[in-house]
Order: C-alpha cells, then sequence, then structure tokens
C-alpha cells in the first residue's frame, strides 16, 4: 500500500496510543547513539517491518549514502540506503497482571538531499494514518562535557505533560539556535495537529570521538526508561563501562588532555550549581518582608540572646 512515498506492508496493524520514536543520520547520530538505542527499542518491544521509501532516490543522493554489495547464499545482493519504518504492539506487567501499554511506529529517518518538502509530508502522512500521539526524536550531539559526570541531556517538548515529565527526568530545555535539519519541520507541523512533540538529545564529549559510544547509548536509554519503564541493556552497560575504563588509561598517559577534562568537571559542576539556585523555590515579596519584619522583632525582643 502506498501512503505518501511510503510504500507499507499489508495488512495494515491496528495500533493504538502510538508514539512515534524517531532517530535521524547523520545529522544527530553523533557515536552512533541514536542508531544503538533504536536498536535496543526495536529489540526490546520485538518490533516487526512495516514498510519503507518506495523510491529512495528521490530523495537521497547516492554518491553520498553509498550502497553496498554483499553475498548471501552465493548470490550478489545490494543494500540501498531508505528510510525505514518497524511498529510493536506493546504489553507490560503491571502489578502482576498484563496490561496494555504504548504502542510503537519507529521511524529510521535518512537526512534527505532533494525533494525535502514532499519528505517531510509523508512522514506527516505517516503520522496522522496511525493516529501518533506523541512524536519524540532521539539521538546525540558533541558538547562541553567531561566523561566523569552524568552526562546532559537536553530537548524540546511541546504540551504540559511532556514538559512535567522532562522536568521529573531533568532533561533540559535545549537553548540551541543556529543550523539545523530538514526534518525539524515534522515537528513542527506535527504540533498543530494535535501531537505531543518531544526530543531526547544526549550530549557526548568532544574528546572521546568513539564510532559507538555506548556511555551516551546507556544515558539516553535510562532517560527513556524512566518514561516507559524499559531497563537498560546490560551488555551496554558492559561495553559503557569498559569504554570508561579506557578513557580513563588515556587520560592517565596524556596530561595535557587530563588537565582538560578537570577544566571540563570544572566548568560542569559551576553550571549545576547555578541550575541548583536558579531552581531553588523564590518566595514572593510578600513573604519575604514578612519574614524580616519577624527576624527584626525577635533580634529586638528584650531577653533574646541570639547570634549570627
Amino acid at each position: 500500500m502506498r501512503l505518501g512515498a511510503f510504500e507499507l506492508n499489508e495488512p495494515l496493524p491496528e495500533l493504538k496510543n502510538t508514539h512515534a520514536l524517531a532517530m535521524l543520520r547523520p545529522w544527530i547520530d553523533i557515536g552512533s547513539v541514536g542508531s544503538l538505542v533504536m536498536s535496543w527499542l526495536e529489540t526490546q518491544y520485538a518490533a516487526k517491518d512495516l514498510g519503507k521509501l518506495a523510491r529512495p532516490g528521490e530523495f537521497f543522493d547516492f554518491t553520498r549514502y553509498r550502497p553496498t554489495t554483499y553475498v548471501q547464499d552465493g548470490q550478489r545482493q545490494m543494500a540501498i540506503p531508505n528510510t525505514t519504518l518497524t511498529y510493536s504492539k506493546s504489553i507490560q506487567q503491571v502489578q502482576g497482571k498484563q496490561e496494555n501499554g504504548n504502542d510503537f511506529l519507529f521511524i529510521h529517518l535518512l537526512e534527505p538531499h532533494n525533494h525535502s518538502e514532499d519528505y517531510v509530508e509523508s512522514v506527516l502522512q505517516l503520522l496522522q494514518r496511525f493516529n501518533i500521539t506523541r512524536y519524540c526524536l532521539l539521538g546525540s550531539m558533541y558538547d562541553y562535557m567531561p566523561h566523569t559526570r552524568p552526562l546532559l541531556v537536553t530537548g524540546t517538548m511541546g504540551g504540559q505533560r511532556t514538559q512535567q515529565e522532562a522536568n521529573r527526568l531533568n532533561v533540559r530545555r535545549s537553548g540551541y539556535q543556529g543550523p539545523t535539519t530538514i526534518t525539524s519541520l515534522i515537528s513542527q507541523m506535527a504540533a498543530p495537529l494535535g501531537i505531543e512533540i518531544m526530543s531526547l538529545i544526549v550530549h557526548l564529549p568532544q574528546y572521546t570521538q568513539l564510532d559507538e559510544d555506548y556511555m551516551g547509548a546507556v544515558r539516553l536509554m535510562e532517560t527513556f526508561g524512566g518514561l516507559y519503564g524499559a531497563k537498560p541493556d546490560q551488555s551496554y552497560i558492559t561495553k559503557a563501562e569498559k569504554q570508561r575504563e579506557q578513557i580513563d588509561a588515556t587520560l592517565n598517559e596524556n596530561a595535557q588532555l587530563k588537565a582538560i577534562v578537570e577544566q571540563l568537571e570544572n566548568h560542569y559542576d559551576v553550571r549545576a550549581e547555578r541550575r541548583r539556585e536558579e531552581e531553588s523555590p523564590k518566595l514572593s515579596p510578600e513573604i519575604e518582608k514578612f519574614l524580616a519584619e519577624m527576624d527584626k522583632r525577635f533580634r529586638d525582643e528584650p531577653g533574646t540572646n541570639r547570634r549570627d
């Protein structure tokens, strides 16, 4: 079945209370964090193939996204880069009973080179066809972060509920301004359709430059788990610990890099303290005035022996 530029497998699944989770290559998949987390999610929720772009060459330049050849059963095959779709119908355990959770639509986006408006429009048609209630982009970016501190997760949120969830998970609102991807139009155009918008972007240390950053992947898994209850994959945790040990060993052999990391730690700690101060409860001017007057009266009361 054709839906916009997508060819979908039939029969189409009946999805309910569905959240769309998307990752985007190569724009915001540093360290392959989005790819790693999406792979984990699709395994976690036993995802099934739903479809892909019918003619990916209308959108992608294959001199930039190279097709690859491989041999299978003695026959040479070709894998063509594409935007692919999978889905899952989720069942969760609640107090020993099975209850329906969120169904998921997983979207593996590739940055389009041509006909970008048609590409965005086709994704929006997909969201509407399956009555998506939330669209969430998962990814990663480089930042001035030390690997020795909890990695920062920022994002955008549209709607009161998503903002409350982000606050609970300590996800900071992104203040980024500058060049972006044309696929950001998906979020911008989905919001007026009544779809909740969210993004979860983990910030990675610039000095690590890992092809597969499991430390970032685990951090994003933890954040996602706070939303939906899924637990991080133990194999990912083991690989993240090994990467951290290797980085620590490199620092011990490189005094200059170690000094840079110490500066990043100081910067991180100062920012964290500043955020705590900004988020501390603020009293109204009337209450502050009342407390000041009470304090003055207490100081002036005969027989008191208060010392500051």
